[in-house]
């Protein structure tokens, strides 16, 4: 009786741990498969406002306060606009003043946390940039797609598309510097966003089902008189651009690529953003294998993103090996199988999605040098 007591305790202790290690794994793979849209990931540091003055914000000192470049800072309510590192303000040694260019929404008071965020603008591109648009719906499989159009002169659209953690309004970025060359700009949005269908089982699919509403964005941009698209994709949308380039009926309507931080291998970036939450490294696998059950993702066709054969448009590609989120290496590597293609830019210092931030104008004038053979 003992031995049978004993067995029995053992089979149930076993199948608490493995209940226990598949929750946990779920739980671990919800930093990537349920990123909402518009706050940021996990790999985003918070920070502390310590003061403001004229022209001047002082923040917590940390790696991400100490970035170059141009950023949004946006805490809960608020939004600024934080530009380069002041070295010579007034501070102490734990905190950073970086340049206050303005304060879009809120107000910024001591105590107040925040984080960087891409994103410099708010609201749509006529409020935030005082640029003629129309608001529309894109045909998508689930139901429509709501996207900002952006009208041009020319036959050659840019279909801009967001990543992980963030919207569309990432686009109003660079929809400044593409309408006054005189492209027509579609920002789009796309399953589980704000106001677009929810996917089937509300989940990510880092790229996999969503790009089937770029495909939909492409054929509404042809509809309306599209000769040439320009796929441009930050982060998953960068790995949408890639799927659509390789899988949609108008693949060649595509003229180029331009992908930033794109996700080339979903179970590294799964893993990344686990991390980040602290999950404890031996349950790391188990998120993976966590995010295979719960969205039928398969870890074989991982790397399709980065197969150098599907490529068949000019692509230019800006990443940098500070990415946290997406492996710079592999990048790397697709850039050094295809030169015949692919124009790699390197970013140093700047995080995931983030590339223009750190330099915008070395940014702009690589992707003008690019465009210019596409017009």
């Amino acid at each position: 009786m003992r031995t049978v007591t004993a067995t029995a305790a053992a089979v149930t202790a076993a199948l608490a741990a493995g209940a226990a290690s598949v929750a946990a794994g779920r739980l671990a793979s919800d930093a990537a498969l349920k990123a909402p849209p518009g706050r940021p990931l996990p790999t985003e540091p918070r920070l502390t406002v310590h003061g403001t003055a004229a022209g001047q914000v002082t923040l917590t000192r940390d790696l991400a306060a100490l970035r170059p470049g141009t950023y949004g800072l946006s805490g809960n309510g608020s939004h600024a606009v934080v530009g380069p590192v002041l070295p010579d303000a007034p501070h102490s040694a734990d905190t950073v003043v970086r340049r206050l260019e303005h304060v879009t929404r809120g107000t910024l008071s001591r105590g107040d946390t925040v984080w960087l965020t891409p994103n410099l603008h708010i609201g749509d591109p006529g409020s935030a940039l005082g640029l003629d648009h129309t608001d529309v719906d894109v045909p998508g499989e689930l139901g429509p797609l709501p996207a900002w159009f952006v009208p041009g002169a020319r036959r050659t659209w840019v279909i801009a598309v967001h990543g992980l953690g963030a919207t569309r309004e990432h686009a109003l970025n660079l929809t400044g510097f593409l309408h006054r060359r005189r492209f027509p700009v579609l920002a789009l949005t796309y399953r589980g966003d704000r106001g677009a269908p929810r996917s089937p089982d509300g989940l990510n699919h880092f790229g996999e089902t969503e790009w089937r509403d770029l495909d939909a964005a492409m054929r509404y941009a042809v509809r309306r008189g599209a000769e040439r698209l320009v796929l441009l994709g930050w982060s998953t949308g960068a790995t949408m651009a890639l799927r659509a380039a390789a899988h949609s009926g108008l693949s060649d309507v595509i003229s180029g690529l331009v992908l930033d931080s794109p996700v080339l291998d979903w179970p590294t970036t799964l893993r990344a953003l686990a991390a980040a939450r602290h999950t404890p490294g031996p349950l790391l696998p188990l998120a993976v294998r966590a995010a295979q059950g719960r969205t039928g993702l398969r870890t074989d066709r991982a790397d399709e993103p980065t197969d150098p054969h599907r490529l068949r448009v000019p692509t230019l590609i800006f990443h940098g090996p500070d990415d946290t989120v997406a492996p710079w290496a592999l990048t790397r590597r697709l850039a050094s199988l295809r030169t015949d293609l692919v124009a790699l830019h390197p970013v140093p210092r700047a995080p995931h999605a983030a590339m223009w931030n750190a330099d915008p104008a070395a940014y702009e004038e690589a992707l003008r040098r690019f465009l210019i053979p596409l017009m």
